[in-house]
């Protein structure tokens, strides 16, 4: 069992998470706001000047409003938040204020966006259409909207037939910035440190960030560093009532570079500046956000499309706004301020090192909790807290102590248990390892731990005197090394400029060269199993020219001669970690060949003894995807632990088998780019969870393109159910993943014990397998979508803690899993604050503060009551919802990794999306297909 990064770990019975949900008891609650639709005359005005002047649209129906929200919202007073798709009607709600803003601010700024938004010889429309909004003339103005009274109510919900409370659509957007502004008035208080919070709208979420930012003095240098609060609002299966999330962060600002400006890829701004008109309420509660880039077209600096700033001049002729070239060349002075105008950097790694380490303390977040809490009450209120449900936290793992001492340490236990999953996964064939380094230091390493990890000798080398292959034998295992000097296979891609072809294609030109060189270095296929380690260079060394990381067609290329690939990345001056890469790169090359399976779980004799697990994954790949291809691939792994040191295969839906992992990452290799619909967003998301889960309204109608995919997706999921009948099956899936073409899996279509697909109704999920049963799990995954958690005990102590959490409700479906911090995380002594440091913790914003995310577990289909019922089974004793979740979550720990993400099967079939890499076809290959 890991211990936790506290020096005396505390037993906590309870967690509590950082969500609130409205309060029952308080009653109806409605505020008063103005809403302003565009209306017909101006948003046909508009569209005119869009139409005539957006040079190149692929919408001219489509106004693009993002940049327009963006200046409405940092300027205009009292302006809380923006409506949807404003930008296709003028009849929908397009902004909502707590008062009117005046018409000689809204004008101004609307005249100033629609000349900002097009080329500089068009910018007279613009001004024409100010003036023409200012006008007193009825035969030459053009119509300036005007705002209506509308009482919204903020608890607007609709309850699904599973019983998922639902908001209204609206609410994913204003409801974050009521919240955000109702706690910006407050200053939070810590220590001897007082906060003051302003607001930065981000979508479907708003931020409040500490302002201004707080310093730490180190290494003769100021760093500078923010509290950040982000809020969204979700559900949560079959829960009554919807939720509005905070989680708490360290926003780090950038005031020094370690890379050129044409390395900056986007980073964004916050920008802070007075108003330059009186009046409001909110005045002083935002900042501005803006995105900074490299334009390689212009070869310099600039600011990114839909950044408000570039239009700041036109508004305010008083003050000086930064450039992007000052910005870059004087971070620190705009951060301090600059003639009543601040601006921020976000930090992000690829700018070089920070000395403000990322993460909140527990106490720390606790306390900002705390005062959400406060600030929140008595329209919203805390989700009650989680208590345990099970004592078997984790499954058979060998214990830490003693671990290395004699024969029957720790140590040796865990090499018997990979030689055995070794041998099992090579079945008598011979394993063929081709090593590729760069540095010496790194050959000498691999060969170092390779044997240590499986309990052999050093290797014997084998051929010529000096030569460079090792050999080992014995306990059914035959392993052969051969180490070569990478040359040119690890050099920088060489993808052609010329912009006549698309980057796919000039990539795919790339890619076969490679593939080339490849093949030129390596003898015949493997007779055995086949495997390469290369050692290359980080990405961020490859940023100058972009798609020029020779990774992905390393992998193609080896892919095609019938061998895996794992890839180790070059030692810096100062490596003291090289044994530890060394390690990780060889266990991901167990991983790869299939040779690792689960520990025994400890969950009870309710789990069948013949269970297997199947887990889905569904990998989806943009045009900026890493070979600029679009594609959609569902990858399904099963473990079958019972047999032996466990089996783990992968389904080939071509030929609609098992095959072993290591022969699906081969054929996964082989995927073919997905062509898109003319004029659709290729590889777009399937936004399938949309007012459920994702922070927005349900979506329009889908493409044909997407529906496709969806069909297929969803057929592919069928017949493979149908051919896990031979046995019990726990089905895993990852709901943020799959249900993008899987829409029965979003919260406000699930019910218990029940499978629905197309638009079919849900059936129950017995039909699909008599001992099936199904869990999904879900993480923040970026979107903030599971809440942010603590452990507390009635003294006020505060911490984290491993376990499976729940409600005292017996037929809770939905649980909560956490573990421990990891064992190599630092450990850090408790009362430690980064926003408030103490004079005995002075250097607390140094350090890192781990936090363990919660994995949602939700138990969708078990063999309940009900279920048994209906399938004619009554006499059957039930399963216990909680033993099932308590299962998934010891599927997270294995001997060998610190506590995965996500279940063993789900991270095996998420890895395997690693081999998806489809490649364009070639100018030659598109010269033969024209004249055929």
């Amino acid at each position: 069992m890991l211990n936790s990064n506290f020096r005396r770990p505390l037993v906590y019975h309870a967690i509590r998470v950082a969500a609130y949900e409205p309060d029952p008891l308080h009653g109806p609650w409605r505020e008063e706001m103005r809403v302003l639709r565009l209306g017909e005359d101006l948003h046909t005005e508009l569209t005119r000047i869009h139409a005539e002047t957006g040079k190149g649209s692929v919408r001219p129906d489509r106004l693009p409003v993002r940049r327009l929200n963006s200046l409405l919202q940092a300027l205009a007073p009292g302006v809380i938040a923006t409506g949807r798709n404003a930008g296709t009607d003028g009849r929908l709600p397009w902004l909502y204020a707590r008062e009117a803003v005046p018409p000689e601010v809204l004008a101004p700024v609307i005249g100033t966006w629609a000349a900002g938004m097009y080329q500089e010889e068009d910018e007279a429309e613009g001004a024409d259409l100010e003036e023409r909004l200012r006008s007193d003339d009825p035969a030459q103005a053009a119509q300036l909207p005007h705002w209506e009274a509308e009482s919204v109510d903020l608890a607007e919900t609709v309850t699904s037939a599973g019983g998922t409370a639902e908001p209204a659509a609206r609410l994913y957007s204003l409801l974050p910035e009521w919240v955000a502004f109702r706690l910006a008035v407050r200053p939070f208080r810590t220590g001897d440190t007082t906060l003051h919070f302003r607001v930065e709208s981000s979508g479907n979420s708003a931020r409040l960030v500490s302002w201004p930012p707080q310093r730490y003095e180190r290494r003769g240098q100021t760093w500078y560093y923010s509290a950040c609060l982000t809020i969204t609002v979700h559900t949560v299966p079959f829960a009554p009532r919807f939720r509005v999330h905070v989680s708490t962060q360290v926003r780090r600002w950038a005031t020094r570079f370690d890379v050129g400006p044409h390395k900056l890829g986007g980073t964004t701004v916050l920008l802070d500046a007075p108003l330059p008109w009186p009046g409001g309420q909110d005045r002083g509660h935002r900042l501005m956000v803006n995105s900074l880039g490299y334009d390689r077209r212009l070869k310099e600096l600039t600011w990114r499309r839909h950044s408000p700033v570039p239009l700041m001049p036109e508004l305010d002729i008083v003050r000086n706004y930064p450039r992007p070239a000052a910005l870059y060349a004087h971070p620190e002075r705009w951060i301090n301020g600059f003639r009543d105008v601040a601006a921020g950097i976000v930090y992000h790694s690829s700018l070089g090192p920070h000395e403000v380490g990322p993460g909140l303390m527990p106490r720390e977040r606790a306390d900002l909790d705390a005062w959400v809490e406060e600030g929140l009450r008595p329209m919203l209120i805390r989700v009650p807290d989680l208590t345990r449900v099970t004592r078997s936290n984790t499954p058979s793992l060998l214990p830490r102590s003693g671990a290395g001492h004699g024969p029957d340490g720790r140590d040796a236990q865990l090499a018997l248990q990979r030689r055995a999953a070794l041998a099992r996964a090579l079945n008598g064939r011979p394993l063929e390892i081709d090593v590729f380094w760069q540095s010496e230091e790194t050959r000498t390493a691999l060969l170092a731990e390779l044997p240590e990890l499986i309990g052999f000798p050093p290797g014997e080398r084998v051929g010529p005197a000096g030569g460079d292959t090792w050999r080992w034998r014995g306990k059914g295992i035959e392993i052969c090394v051969r180490a070569r000097h990478a040359g040119p296979l690890a050099d920088a891609l060489p993808v052609s400029r010329e912009r006549r072809y698309p980057k796919a294609v000039r990539l795919a030109e790339a890619v076969e060269g490679r593939c080339r060189l490849v093949a030129d270095r390596m003898g015949p296929r493997p007779e055995g199993v086949g495997f390469v380690i290369a050692e290359i260079a980080g990405k961020e060394h490859f940023l100058t020219v972009p798609g020029s990381d020779p990774k992905h067609a390393l992998r193609i290329a080896w892919a095609r001669q019938g061998r895996l690939s794992q890839f180790v990345n070059l030692p810096d001056d100062t490596d003291s970690g090289l044994k530890h890469r060394a390690r990780w790169t060889w266990l991901d090359a167990f991983r790869q060949l299939g040779a690792i399976s689960p520990p025994a779980h400890r969950v009870g004799c309710g789990v069948p003894g013949d269970l297997q697990y199947v887990a889905l994954w569904l990998v989806r790949h943009t045009r900026k995807g890493p070979t600029q291809c679009p594609v959609q691939r569902l990858v399904a792994v099963r473990v079958r632990p019972a047999e032996g040191p466990g089996v783990i295969d992968g389904w080939d839906a071509e030929r609609a088998e098992w095959v072993p992992y290591p022969e699906l990452l081969l054929l996964l290799s082989q995927t073919a780019e997905t062509v898109a619909e003319p004029g659709k967003g290729e590889g777009v998301e399937c936004p399938g969870d949309g007012a459920a889960t994702r922070g927005g309204p349900r979506p329009a109608a889908r493409s044909g393109v997407e529906q496709h995919r969806q069909r297929e997706t969803e057929r592919q999921i069928r017949a493979l159910l149908f051919q896990l009948r031979d046995r019990p099956t726990l089905l895993l899936a990852d709901a943020g993943n799959l249900r993008q073409c899987w829409p029965g899996l979003r919260n406000g279509a699930l019910d218990c014990d029940m499978l629905g697909f197309g638009a079919e109704p849900a059936q129950r999920y017995t039909l699909y397998g008599d001992d099936l049963r199904v869990v999904l799990v879900r993480d923040a995954n970026a979107r903030e979508e599971v809440a942010e958690w603590y452990a507390r005990d009635a003294k006020g102590r505060v911490g984290f803690s491993e376990g499976v959490w729940g409600t005292a409700a017996a037929e809770s479906r939905v649980f909560a899993s956490t573990a421990s911090t990891p064992h190599t995380a630092a450990k850090l002594p408790r009362g430690l604050m980064k926003l408030a440091p103490t004079a005995r913790g002075r250097t607390a914003p140094g350090k890192t503060a781990w936090n363990p995310g919660q994995l949602e577990i939700t138990v969708l289909g078990i063999l309940s009551e009900k279920a048994l019922a209906d399938s004619g089974r009554e006499g059957n004793s039930p399963d216990r919802p909680a033993e099932w979740a308590t299962l998934t979550h010891q599927l997270r720990y294995h001997d060998d990794y610190p506590p995965l993400a996500r279940p063993l099967p789900l991270h095996l079939a998420r890895l395997a999306g690693e081999y998806v890499l489809p490649v364009a076809s070639t100018k030659k290959e598109e010269s033969t297909s024209s004249a055929t």
